[in-house]
């Protein structure tokens, strides 16, 4: 049995006629840019999400870009984040003419290691840029604590982890996005809220913030052709935010049933590879399900034996950022950020999404555990 990475149509009848109605009453407004639809998804996701504030943009990395700006980083400064993500973390923080500053990450979370965080602080430090990865939140008590010490922004990225939660304290449970000082959101159709397109948006509670935000999307200005500072043309699609309404009404729903089929992964492979944890003051959103080998050719044996039975698969990242060309000038080498380093050759994720049947999930972990097998 061949079983996809993701499968952006299996959940599409459950929503079909309330999506299809929800894009023909757009298109019979004509309301295309900035309609009614766009505050209207900004108003629930922000409710949702604990946040005061929302703005639709683009994409998700223009959610990043636009958030780095409105927290006032300039050229120059220093923004510490992950060097085990996507590079639309860093890229947009070189783009704006800031210098991202690689820290390491802790081994089980994969996530931003506060104590490397805090050790790679200087005087020019203006924000940490933490990366829930997969679905599962970064240690936000400590990374706040530090921000609070060294007076640092905080923007979190979330592209992997909406509807993911965080006991802050110990005490008061938050979704990721609502702790730090922005947080930002991809809708990549394989994200755990997809659009039928691109798109993005950025959260906070400071006033300030969100009134620049709305600004940027909209190359700079708050009254049409009065332009305060330059922006960008990055606005939500009335259209995408018609559907994302829409979709928003199912996401809570969608990321029990990732849980579920998460329980079953590591129920079926926990005596068999390094399964998925999920920290006791966290809630998972498993927008990928990442397994981790004790060697890279017990990595690589089982990644090529799930390829060669039509199984998808995904190294999430096959290179660490401060170990690519972008990045040489940053003057990094093999050896200073290990845990990344290792991680990058010993993990792999399998198949995600809300409608993994039963069977689907046995095909998949029945050849991790054969691959096993073949290696010894």
């Amino acid at each position: 049995m061949k079983v996809p990475m993701v499968d952006m149509l299996a959940g599409y009848p459950a929503i079909k006629d309330e999506a299809e109605a929800a894009v023909k009453s757009v298109m019979n407004k004509g309301n295309f840019i900035l309609g009614e639809e766009v505050a209207r998804f900004e108003k629930e996701f922000a409710a949702l999400n604990g946040s005061q504030y929302a703005v639709g943009v683009a994409n998700g990395t223009d959610a990043l870009r636009l958030a780095i700006l409105a927290a006032g980083i300039k050229p120059g400064d220093e923004v510490i984040t992950s060097p085990f993500t996507f590079i639309a973390t860093t890229e947009t923080i070189s783009q704006t003419g800031a210098v991202p500053v690689f820290a390491d990450i802790e081994a089980d979370t994969y996530n931003i290691d506060p104590g490397s965080v805090e050790k790679k602080i200087t005087k020019k430090t203006r924000a940490i840029l933490p990366v829930h990865l997969y679905g599962h939140p970064a240690d936000m008590d400590r990374i706040m604590e530090l921000a609070k010490k060294h007076n640092l922004k905080v923007i979190e990225d979330c592209a992997q982890s909406f509807t993911a939660q965080y006991q802050a304290g110990g005490k008061v449970w938050k979704y990721t996005g609502a702790i730090g000082d922005c947080g930002t959101y991809s809708f990549f159709p394989a994200k755990n809220l997809g659009a039928f397109g691109d798109g993005g948006l950025v959260t906070t509670n400071d006033p300030r913030i969100y009134e620049e935000l709305k600004a940027l999307r909209n190359h700079g200005s708050k009254v049409r052709y009065l332009h305060d500072m330059e922006g960008f043309n990055s606005r939500l699609d009335t259209i995408q935010a018609a559907i994302l309404s829409v979709k928003l009404k199912h996401v809570l729903d969608w990321t029990e049933m990732r849980n579920a089929a998460a329980a079953k992964y590591a129920a079926a492979l926990k005596d068999v590879c390094a399964t998925a944890i999920v920290r006791p003051n966290c809630r998972h959103s498993f927008n990928y399900y990442t397994i981790r080998f004790s060697s890279k050719a017990m990595r690589d044996n089982a990644q090529k034996h799930l390829t060669d039975n039509g199984i998808a698969n995904q190294i999430y990242y096959p290179v660490s950022l401060h170990l690519q060309k972008a990045y040489a000038h940053l003057g990094y080498k093999r050896g200073d950020l290990p845990v990344s380093e290792n991680t990058q050759d010993v993990v792999f994720s399998l198949p995600m999404f809300p409608e993994l049947t039963d069977e689907q999930i046995r095909t998949v972990t029945d050849a991790v555990k054969d691959s096993v097998k073949t290696a010894v």
